[in-house]
């Protein structure tokens, strides 16, 4: 294991807003990762980093692979802001900015990690990806980033894995970042709903996920984390459920020129 790399990945984790432990883990992840997780993960967020700097940006749209959504067409699950700001050492370091659900709970916080911490989950695949902002948008997003109540300002605790994108009841981690990001191009944007119009404006389209009723109801009877009562009646019960994913964020970030087309990096 190349410990040499964790003070420029950042594994110490700074959790900001939030309870420790196990946010964006399953609950039974009491016992220690093994070697070979924290190996692997550790492995992916150096050479994201080596990427990152390599590329001359300073914000980053960046995701990761924690789950198998394969059958929805979907390649990565979460997605968060990265960005690279000064150490006080002269030089500058990777932080990562994002929303995790705690513990399957139908709760989650904000949290201000490295990138160790960001890939040491047991993710499903390791790969990241990004898409790097045009010089415009790093630097609205660079302002947010780094203010705390601009950068929390339209979080909301109430989750769900699948919350509605043009709702407010639950907000699920890809939805706050992309709301987010609203209201660091839209500096009036003061609520949610505000920066979900800047969106449905700029021509965002959620992705529409085929959902039947076993499914939903199977879901929502054993998963606190899970809801459909925020989805609109004609949409739910006709099994299309319309969330924001990693892949719709991407796709539209490159149609509305705000972003490149996303980098990957697999190991």
């Amino acid at each position: 294991m190349r410990l040499q790399i964790l003070p420029a990945i950042c594994l110490c984790v700074g959790l900001w807003l939030a309870p420790p432990a196990l946010a964006g883990r399953s609950c039974d992840a009491e016992q220690p990762p093994k070697a070979a997780t924290i190996e692997r993960g550790l492995t992916l967020a150096e050479r994201t980093l080596v990427a990152l700097d390599a590329s001359g940006a300073r914000v980053v749209i960046l995701a990761r692979a924690g789950q198998d959504l394969s059958p929805y067409g979907l390649r990565y699950s979460h997605l968060g802001f990265a960005y690279r700001q000064p150490d006080g050492q002269g030089g500058y370091v990777w932080r990562v900015l994002h929303k995790l659900n705690q513990c399957g709970t139908p709760d989650a916080s904000i949290y201000r990690q490295g990138l160790g911490e960001f890939f040491m989950d047991d993710l499903w695949r390791y790969e990241a990806a990004w898409a790097v902002p045009t010089p415009e948008v790093q630097e609205r997003l660079l302002v947010l980033l780094q203010d705390t109540p601009r950068a929390t300002r339209l979080h909301s605790k109430p989750y769900s894995l699948v919350s509605y994108a043009w709702a407010t009841k639950y907000q699920q981690s890809n939805q706050w970042a992309l709301e987010t990001l609203a209201a660091a191009m839209e500096p009036s944007t003061d609520s949610r709903e505000r920066a979900q119009a800047w969106l449905k404006f700029k021509g965002y389209t959620p992705t529409t996920l085929k959902i039947g009723p076993l499914t939903r109801l199977g879901a929502r009877a054993t998963k606190a984390n899970v809801a459909f009562d925020d989805h609109p009646n004609e949409k739910r019960f006709s099994d299309r459920i319309e969330t924001i994913t990693v892949d719709s964020v991407f796709s539209w970030l490159q149609r509305a020129q705000l972003a490149g087309a996303p980098v990957q990096l697999a190991l």
